[in-house]
């Protein structure tokens, strides 16, 4: 044995197994644990602290309510904080990336232009979720909506109809892919807790999603059977905008001199080649033997840090280079796609500090026990934790952050196989879809954009994503039951 080698071992040996100074009951763990999302939640609502500071507050409250020694709480949080932001930071960066390159270069009028002149005029609600659909993989909920406005306005205005007739269908399935379809931080986050498998994850949930799509057009076209009142300051907006917004590339700034935008075709590559990538992968490890050479080939072709990597790389040649974009106007507008995710990072951050922190404690032991009693599946829990989350704080990746770190100890002692788990975390992401109300920035951006009132958001919007959300769950039990059958 190397001594470098053996003295990583002893450095091992040496560190210590930590646990609470008193072993405390069941009753009183989930005691803390209750008044420690309580306090959570009223940080949040109540005194609108920003969700990272509270929830690293919360951790070392917890933490030292449930008498983990003073001396031993930062290395929980800095073991919380490691063990999380090394599985999603780069995936998250990475995808933020993509979404900034597509949106910078015109890509998402050019699909818009695509699918609507393919689609037809009569059927633009159907060719603006299609739009929706694509460009919601990559790209942040609130960056598409903002992005896809202009095409929403012109529409709007030809047809002489109310922007929402168009937009909310569009903005119903790109919310769904936002809380359920990776490179988005909070189903990555999620993940990253459980150890979950990223390809499972985007296969299982893309599957959903599709059917989502038509079931909030048709959820929406019936919504939209009556008439809203368009507040006059929108009203004024669209009535500035004309067919021509289909072709204009939408920014300023860098790459903003791009005479049009790029072809859809090349969009469509650029979305769909991480996700191929990243499954082609994730089968391969499935089917081969694991002391096959080919099944390493097989995990690092499906990695998805590589994939996402890969993406990057093809978008820097088919969007910068050939659209003759320089390499400091490319450096900016790869700068300019982290600053806007630091918050989502650090509050994923916080997440992982706060279940490990549950994790250490005995919380999660006892919460776990407690949950197994009670006799429902877990998938309907994390469910309907993270629906009460999200309905009470608002953010979509706080409340799955807080449900897997509530379930950590559950899903790890519970013999679930890599698709079991990859199914739960998807449950969790679409109980973060329903309920989106005043208490959610995304409520606020559509009311705002699309000119609804409050209640007319709450009748149209909040009504979608509910049942959305719901029947995003419906899927996914039963692709838990087909799993489940599967291992069994």
């Amino acid at each position: 044995m190397t001594p470098l080698l053996n003295s990583l071992m002893v450095r091992a040996a040496d560190v210590p197994v930590i646990k609470p100074a008193v072993e405390l009951g069941t009753p009183l763990l989930l005691t803390i644990a209750a008044a420690g999302v309580a306090l959570l939640l009223l940080m949040i609502i109540r005194f609108k602290i920003q969700a990272f500071v509270a929830l690293l507050t919360v951790s070392i409250l917890v933490a030292v309510a449930a008498q983990i020694p003073l001396k031993d709480v930062f290395t929980v949080v800095a073991t919380g904080v490691g063990g999380t932001m090394g599985k999603v930071a780069l995936l998250i960066a990475l995808g933020a990336i993509l979404g900034r390159m597509i949106e910078v270069s015109g890509g998402v009028q050019s699909l818009a232009a695509h699918f609507t002149a393919k689609l037809g005029a009569r059927r633009v609600a159907v060719a603006l979720t299609a739009v929706g659909f694509l460009v919601a993989i990559p790209v942040f909920f609130e960056v598409g909506i903002i992005v896809l406005v202009p095409i929403v306005y012109a529409f709007a205005k030809i047809a002489n109809v109310h922007p929402v007739k168009f937009g909310l269908p569009m903005a119903g399935i790109m919310l769904s892919i936002h809380v359920a379809v990776p490179p988005h931080p909070g189903i990555v986050a999620g993940a990253g807790v459980f150890g979950a498998d990223i390809g499972l994850i985007t296969l299982i949930s893309l599957l959903i999603c599709i059917p989502l799509g038509f079931l909030s057009y048709w959820v929406a076209n019936i919504m939209n059977s009556r008439d809203y009142e368009l507040l006059p300051a929108v009203k004024a907006q669209v009535d500035e905008y004309g067919s021509d917004s289909l072709v204009r590339v939408g920014h300023e700034g860098p790459g903003a001199h791009a005479v049009a935008p790029p072809r859809p075709a090349l969009i469509i590559f650029l979305i769909a080649a991480p996700i191929v990538q990243i499954l082609i992968g994730t089968l391969g490890t499935l089917t081969i033997p694991k002391d096959n050479g080919w099944y390493g080939l097989a995990a690092f072709i499906g990695n998805p840090f590589f994939a996402l990597l890969v993406a990057v790389a093809l978008s820097f040649f088919l969007l910068a280079v050939r659209r003759n974009w320089s390499l400091k106007e490319t450096g900016e507008i790869f700068e300019g796609a982290l600053p806007p995710i630091a918050s989502i990072l650090m509050v994923v951050a916080a997440g992982g500090v706060f279940g490990e922190v549950l994790r250490t404690s005995g919380i999660g032991a006892a919460l776990s026990q407690t949950l197994d009693n009670l006799g429902l599946p877990i998938i309907v829990l994390g469910f309907i934790i993270s629906l009460a989350l999200r309905a009470a704080q608002g953010s979509a990746t706080v409340a799955i952050v807080t449900t897997t770190g509530l379930l950590t100890s559950a899903v790890a002692g519970g013999g679930y196989s890599p698709a079991q788990i990859a199914v739960i975390v998807i449950a969790i992401g679409f109980g973060a879809l329903g309920l989106s109300h005043v208490t959610d920035a995304g409520f606020w951006t559509i009311v705002r954009y699309y000119g609804l009132t409050v209640s007319d958001g709450l009748r149209t919007w909040t009504v979608l994503t509910t049942i959305l959300g719901l029947a995003g769950f419906a899927l996914t039990f039963v692709a838990w039951i087909l799993v489940g059958g599967l291992s069994a």
